[in-house]
């Protein structure tokens, strides 16, 4: 996969955005190009300073930021006293407007991967006059399908690591909504349990990310600060069905049906089957869906063919 070079930021800080939160953004490219705004996965997945290699330079003005409580955004969600509560999608789409105001853009692109692309449909249908058009890649949308799917659903995929995944759960809780339990879990005042609890999570993730014959685990490689960040983020989003009313996204995309938008998904991907990607786009007839037959959830040469679609959607 051919990235763009190295690039630093250009500039760079962190945004009160109320709630004792503190938002960590930074710009890269010119500052004469598109305005495009990144949007990581997850939720509590943030970027690597790799993402910045996506975008030419010379075409973008590009923001990347960490979402509340991940990455350099403080404070982090591995707290223990942490509020969750100032934790939402009403509260990132929020930051959103904030950040844009604060850099003094009017319209900018939407690009996001994973709970991104669920996080930017949500903030187009909300804000479409502030939209140039979208690059979403591994397509999400919120629904509680979607998380029933990866919580239980694909333990008949994955039988043995879906009962070590369980095996932490209080049995009486085990036939109930496993997010929620979890959340529970890496709430508990014991600091061990909150660990064990993320490096499950975290491993559960791993073995369902993709069935991609060059896929590499790599959550548990990750720190255990940032098991526990992803973990209780993603538990908390989902527990709560993404701070979204169920199928939100696809009854609203008639919002934003004029925007030029660029969908891509791996057949592979089955954390994410492709009928979520087929449905939005079957739902927005004027979006080009591009699915990459090598790929799982971000995998192959799905990143060639997000590099290709931000060019493309450069010049929106």
């Amino acid at each position: 996969m051919d990235l763009y070079p190295p690039v630093e930021p250009n500039a760079s800080g962190h945004l009160d955005v109320g709630d004792g939160h503190s938002v960590y953004w930074e710009t890269s490219g010119t500052p004469t190009g598109t305005p495009i705004v990144w949007l990581h996965g997850g939720p509590g997945a943030p970027p690597s300073t790799g993402t910045r290699r996506y975008f030419d330079p010379a075409q973008y003005r590009t923001l990347i930021f960490d979402q509340r409580g991940c990455g350099r955004s403080r404070p982090l969600a591995s707290d223990h006293e942490a509020d969750l509560t100032t934790n939402t999608t009403d509260d990132l789409i929020a930051d959103l407007e904030r950040l844009r105001s604060h850099l003094g853009i009017d319209r900018w692109v939407v690009a996001g991967v994973s709970w991104g692309v669920t996080l930017g449909l949500v903030y187009a249908e909300r804000y479409p006059e502030r939209v140039l058009g979208l690059v979403l890649a591994a397509v999400t949308s919120g629904r509680l399908r979607e998380t029933q799917w990866i919580t239980r659903d694909m333990g008949r995929v994955f039988p043995r690591e879906w009962d070590h995944f369980v095996d932490l759960v209080p049995e009486a809780e085990r036939h109930g909504d496993l997010s929620a339990a979890y959340a529970r879990l890496l709430a508990n005042p014991d600091p061990a349990i909150r660990a064990e609890a993320a490096r499950r999570w975290c491993d559960w993730e791993d073995t369902h990310i993709s069935l991609a014959p060059d896929h590499t685990p790599q959550l548990n490689l990750e720190t255990p600060t940032w098991q526990q960040v992803f973990a209780r983020l993603v538990t908390h989003y989902w527990a709560h069905g993404s701070f979204l009313a169920d199928n939100e996204v696809l009854a609203n995309v008639h919002r934003i049906s004029h925007l030029p938008a660029i969908l891509i998904h791996g057949r592979y991907d089955v954390s994410g089957p492709l009928d979520s990607a087929w449905a939005l786009h079957k739902a927005w007839p004027a979006s080009h869906l591009i699915v990459v037959d090598d790929s799982g959830h971000f995998s192959g040469s799905m990143g060639e063919e997000l590099i290709a679609a931000l060019n493309t959607m450069a010049g929106v």
